[in-house]
């Protein structure tokens, strides 16, 4: 792995950039661009040295005139950043090691900071330091350190033994005097807890262990709140800023990312962002609501090189004096992350792994959608998500962990436009909202620098064997349409109330033995609204203290006649699951075998890390029509598995069809 750092300076302005290359890359950078904030920086703030290096036997001192930034020779840990009258942004009382670092977890939770044991310089001009940081694996630590050659670029060599990489990530832990305002999205801000508020003593462990009630913080405004550093996940295509304010010195510390191109799992795979400590983080590589499904494995003589970045560390401040500094500082951020997405690919990086502008291609087509039970002629598909990503099966890019995917929406008819893709071969995947289902076009489109491929029109056809009985919810790929309830009164967090992030809530899961006391959900088409009737997670019911017991919901519904001569579907789309099964009865609840069985699957466990939805799974179920009867007809989902609350399934769409009629 080699570790480059690289440092230029522009104009104004403090960039960090990090680029991890697997054979990870990893490059720093700290540019300066202008601001145009109001109030953020005055002319007499500006400087424009040179970009400067220092390097002695235990530090390596990169100095723009604007921050300086300090990283521990030869490890690679980035141990200072000096920035206006801040000597460290980071925090100093931490070891060496804990206040800005690369990690990985592999092989049975083991633990790798990477640390290096090498520094190089590769270019030292007026405007940019690049420096590498390396270590090489020696098979006599086979089963002790991490098979890869640390570059900081990360290089797996074909000889090297196999391993699992469940979690590849930056991190920073800023100065906790300092930053206690955290800020992911317009909605998402507060004034944090400190870490000391989490121990015993000040707060108590709740059923997951991320959760902790405050009992006693050092805030009294906390009290009786909910901590959980999941409750600040984003989908990957929203997680683009993050960041912390230093209220005292009106500074911010933003994490960027322009492009989700080098991150897994595609657009809507969740992920951390910020939480307490104060910790910042960029995720690369994680099983966070996927669970082990995503392909995090290398086998034995398997290589692997990919790019991880550039990710921009950004710098503001602003005037203490301010009321609004924090707003200033926020709004400055997002347009600076405006000019970066605008800018990618950076051509300030020196690797030739990371290809610029010129060095990619593009592909360019229409998607229409054919459903003659929804309508005879074709349909735009609008505001569809289309991506080029490894060749695979229908939906493989959700739990694709090693390559590059590239995403993108479709205009009001359907037009798409998938830029700056890097060489290789790809398949193009498309997902459309309101329709079941998957697009994959049987195709391998291979992009070559400056190729431009159109791919014309593109049908899609969902899966539909007849015409809609009935329906349940929407099919979007998450539970977010159905009921959400109110969290009990002693687990709020405040920061999630609002309407889009209510589902972020401690504790909705217990909510239903609450709510159906007595009996499980029964919800009767025609007559039920899924937005108040439908619960938005199959769970267990509780019924004592850490006892639990399967669910079985009904569908109740009335057939003005049956069809005796054709099938009937039942369509069951999956937004989550965790370690459950879904069995799937017609008309007789007490059969010992179930008519249809998901079996077990999933390991999201996205109801207890407050996701709403995880990995998307569908079932199409075709059923003989002496299932069914003329007059009131039910369906028996029963969620079988009960060893703890987490175990769930949450639904994205239901629908019933008919037999085929357009034979």
């Amino acid at each position: 792995m080699e570790k480059v750092v690289n440092m230029s300076h522009w104009r104004r302005k403090l960039v960090l950039w990090m680029i991890m290359v697997v054979q990870l890359s990893l490059f720093l950078s700290v540019s300066s661009t202008e601001i145009h904030a109001r109030k953020l920086l005055k002319d007499n703030d500006i400087n424009t040295n040179d970009v400067r290096l220092h390097i002695s036997d235990r530090q390596v001192i990169i100095d723009n005139g604007l921050v300086e930034v300090t990283i521990e020779n030869p490890s690679g840990y980035l141990i200072g950043i000096k920035y206006k009258e801040m000597e460290n942004v980071l925090e100093r009382r931490n070891h060496n090691s804990n206040r800005g670092y690369w990690d990985i977890v592999w092989d049975d939770d083991a633990y790798d900071k990477l640390e290096t044991k090498h520094v190089e310089v590769i270019t030292q001009t007026n405007d940019i330091v690049e420096l590498s940081f390396t270590k090489t694996w020696n098979s006599k630590n086979h089963g002790k350190t991490l098979p890869l050659n640390i570059q900081k670029r990360y290089i797996r060599q074909e000889d090297f033994p196999e391993a699992h990489m469940y979690q590849i990530r930056i991190a920073f832990k800023l100065k906790e005097d300092k930053f206690r305002f955290m800020a992911i999205s317009d909605t998402i801000q507060r004034v944090m807890p400190q870490s000391e508020d989490r121990i015993k003593g000040h707060s108590k462990p709740l059923d997951f262990k991320e959760a902790v009630l405050l009992t006693n913080p050092s805030n009294p405004d906390l009290k009786g709140e909910v901590d959980d550093k999941y409750q600040y996940s984003t989908e990957n295509k929203d997680n683009k800023l993050n960041g912390w304010i230093s209220d005292y010195d009106a500074v911010g510390f933003w994490i960027m990312t322009p492009s989700n191109e080098f991150r897994t799992g595609g657009p809507h795979k969740q992920d951390l962002t910020s939480h307490v400590g104060p910790t910042a983080l960029s995720m690369f590589v994680s099983t966070h609501y996927t669970g082990t499904e995503i392909d995090t494995f290398y086998k034995e003589g398997e290589g692997w090189k990919k790019v991880f970045g550039p990710v921009l560390i950004y710098l503001n401040s602003a005037s203490s004096k301010d009321d609004d500094h924090r707003k200033i500082l926020w709004d400055d951020a997002k347009r600076q992350l405006s000019e970066e997405i605008e800018s990618w690919p950076y051509n300030f990086t020196r690797s030739e792994d990371f290809p610029h502008s010129q060095q990619r291609g593009q592909v360019n087509g229409q998607l229409l959608v054919q459903d003659r039970y929804m309508d005879k002629q074709l349909m735009h598909a609008k505001s569809a998500f289309v991506g080029l990503a490894a060749p695979g099966e229908v939906d493989s890019w959700q739990k694709e962990g090693k390559g590059y995917q590239f995403w993108t929406q479709t205009d009001k008819i359907g037009r798409f436009n998938i830029k700056n893709v890097r060489p290789g071969v790809y398949n193009l995947y498309a997902w459309i909202h309101g329709f079941i289902g998957s697009y994959k076009l049987d195709l391998n489109i291979t992009i070559q620098p400056e190729n431009k491929i159109e791919l014309g029109t593109l049908i899609y056809d969902p899966p539909r064997n007849g015409p809609t009985l009935w329906e349940i919810g929407i099919p979007d790929r998450t539970a977010a349409e159905f009921f959400i309830p109110e969290p009990y009164p002693q687990y709020v967090n405040s920061i999630t109330n609002d309407g889009a992030d209510k589902f972020r809530q401690y504790g909705l899961w217990d909510r239903y033995s609450n709510i159906y006391r007595d009996s499980d959900l029964v919800y009767t088409v025609g007559a039920s609204n899924y937005s108040k009737d439908w619960f938005f997670a199959h769970v267990p019911r509780k019924t004592g203290d850490d006892r639990y017991r399967p669910t079985t919901w009904q569908i109740k519904y009335n057939l003005q006649d049956v069809n005796n001569r054709g099938t009937y579907t039942l369509q069951m789309a999956i937004a989550a699951a965790s370690f459950a099964e879904v069995e799937v009865r017609f008309n007789d609840p007490n059969s010992d075998r179930p008519h249809f069985t998901t079996r077990r699957i999933g390991y999201d466990n996205a109801v207890p890390r407050h996701g709403i939805h995880g990995l998307y799974r569908l079932y199409s179920m075709e059923v003989p029509e002496y299932r069914f009867r003329k007059g009131n007809n039910t369906i028996y989902l029963t969620q079988t598995r009960s060893d703890n609350p987490f175990e769930a399934v949450m639904y994205d769409y239901i629908r019933l069809e008919g037999p085929n009629s357009l034979v």
